[in-house]
């Protein structure tokens, strides 16, 4: 259902997770033309299989789950993590901390509070 409410010259794009998208209302949209097409980077079964309806459709691209993976981020994600080393030494909060929990946590508290000293 959520296909018909997308425009006809709409591209639909998945490169986040294969089981969020309704695979089998994708294949229909795509076959029907309720969308003008697709890029899919991921599927509901890793790797997918030969047959996947998706591989026999013109106005789909089909690219391997590895799009993030360019020069930038090789050089970036080495220096974020060198950055957040550094930090902790200092007995500082790294940037970029996703498990914001763990900065009320005493014992990771007291572990930067060693290192201050």
């Amino acid at each position: 259902r959520h296909f018909r409410l997308m425009k006809p010259s709409a591209y639909f794009i998945n490169t986040a997770r294969g089981p969020i998208v309704e695979h089998a209302a994708l294949v229909q949209a795509l076959r029907e033309n309720w969308i003008a097409g697709a890029g899919i980077d991921v599927f509901p079964v890793e790797p997918p299989p030969k047959d996947d309806p998706l591989f026999a459709l013109d106005n789909v691209i089909v690219a391997p789950h590895a799009l993030a993976w360019t020069r930038e981020l090789m050089n970036d994600n080495g220096t974020e993590a060198s950055d957040a080393v550094l930090a902790v030494s200092r007995g500082e909060i790294p940037n970029g901390v996703v498990n914001r929990e763990v900065l009320q946590n005493p014992k990771f508290l007291a572990k930067l509070e060693r290192r201050r000293t």
